[in-house]
């Protein structure tokens, strides 16, 4: 009888080689009703991925398999450009199920992370009553609960970086209490450097220094607002509500153009500098303007925060941070308690002389 190890071994060795190189894929499928025929679209997370696959639809169902070597942080993108997060690792069988009229809550399983969140974000869609307050704390405690995984990154982007007013400090917290590989995506170093550099222009602190051109090409700087307060105005041309924002400046600013404590800067985000030079005109802006025409990519836009626009920034005579997205009202206020302090002054510097020269008499 003829010996088969060598031919067992070798079966034995193609079942394993066959096992590894199966491991090292991912299955999707699904039936989401409603879908019809359609395309999906599967990137990886932080826009650093090319599109990792394309989803054909076939009457509400598709299936696919990638070949990945890691857990892969990834968005499903539906053609309506609604993007949902979904979690792959090597040998997973991930499916996902649904309805289009709700892509928000579609079932995902697979995986922990993707069974995780779906079974939080169904919960939070069902719930109506949940007030924006509510669904931050919701969303805290899930993140808190789920320190290792990277849905928790998901739920601190959606729930609380995109809050029209983050809470930074809490936010770097719950980064704090991650595990070390959450904190090595590019997403959460680039969130730390932006909370870093948001501390910098907080109330209270000194301003940092910019310089940028104004209308004819001068460059403007800090300094040369030395012994004025100052208030940095951050629109565009293309922006109605700085528009609007510009009106209201254009009237505290004429009462107050003889005050020579006191001064505006205009701070555009405008690409084209000859539509910011017709607005400033049509606008009839008459205090100091500055465009380096770099849009949001200008570096002072990262500098001082800036989110949205208008955005308003008042700086003391020693360039610290005084007030933020100040009311018409509120700038009026701040201007009498100016106007106040330097009567005050007035009327203790002559006091400070004649004491000194009261002094030195004797």
């Amino acid at each position: 009888m003829k010996k088969r190890y060598p031919l067992l071994f070798l079966a034995a060795w193609l079942l394993t080689a066959c096992s590894n190189h199966e491991k090292n894929f991912v299955s999707i499928s699904g039936v989401i009703k409603g879908l019809g025929n359609d395309t999906l679209y599967v990137y990886g997370t932080d826009r650093l991925y090319n599109r990792l696959d394309t989803l054909t639809v076939k009457d509400d169902k598709f299936s696919t398999t990638l070949e990945i070597d890691t857990l892969i942080s990834a968005w499903l993108q539906f053609s309506d450009g609604t993007e949902i997060p979904i979690y792959m690792d090597k040998g997973d069988n991930i499916e996902i199920n649904g309805s289009a009229t709700c892509l928000d809550s579609l079932d995902i399983k697979g995986n922990t992370a993707n069974e995780k969140l779906s079974l939080f974000r169904q919960k939070i869609e069902r719930d109506t009553t949940l007030t924006a307050q509510a669904l931050e704390d919701s969303a805290k405690i899930f993140i808190q609960n789920n320190l290792t995984s990277p849905a928790s990154l998901y739920a601190l982007d959606k729930y609380l970086v995109q809050n029209p007013l983050p809470d930074l400090p809490e936010i770097k917290k719950l980064i704090e209490g991650m595990t070390g590989e959450l904190k090595e995506y590019l997403y959460v170093e680039n969130l730390l450097k932006q909370i870093e550099t948001s501390e910098k222009a907080k109330l209270g602190k000194i301003a940092p220094y910019f310089q940028l051109p104004d209308s004819e090409g001068k460059e403007l700087k800090r300094t040369d607002f030395n012994d004025k307060y100052l208030l940095l105005h951050f629109w565009a041309s293309w922006d109605e509500k700085s528009q609007e924002s510009n009106r209201m400046l254009r009237k505290i600013y004429k009462g107050k153009k003889n005050r020579k404590d006191f001064e505006i800067l205009g701070i555009s985000l405008d690409t084209d500098k000859a539509l910011w030079k017709e607005a400033i005109e049509n606008d009839t802006l008459i205090w100091k303007q500055a465009c380096d025409c770099k849009g949001w990519n200008s570096d002072i836009i990262e500098q001082f925060d800036i989110r949205a626009l208008p955005t308003n920034i008042l700086l003391t005579p020693t360039g610290k941070i005084e007030g933020r997205d100040l009311s018409p009202k509120q700038l009026e206020e701040k201007l009498k308690e100016i106007t106040k302090e330097k009567k005050q002054t007035k009327k203790i510097i002559p006091c400070l002389l004649k004491f000194s020269q009261r002094l030195s008499k004797e």
